[in-house]
């Protein structure tokens, strides 16, 4: 069983547990539609740093239709 060389003191002890804690997450809010968002992520709009990226709107079979013709 593995034991200690030395005491680790409290000072220590914290140093190592610092990075531990957990952060807030980042948001960002879009230009277009005001709505707050991850970083690096689209809206549920389908909108990506005030560019609409992806047409949510419109139903799927709608689209795949359009492809196949």
């Amino acid at each position: 069983m593995a034991v200690q060389k030395s005491k680790v003191t409290r000072s220590r002890k914290g140093q190592r547990r610092s990075h531990d804690s957990l952060k807030a997450s980042k948001l960002s809010i879009d230009p277009v539609s005001g709505e707050k968002h991850l970083r690096h992520q689209m809206t549920k709009d389908g909108f990506y740093k005030g560019r609409l990226i992806k047409d949510l709107r419109k139903p799927i079979k709608e689209e795949a239709e359009e492809t196949s013709a």
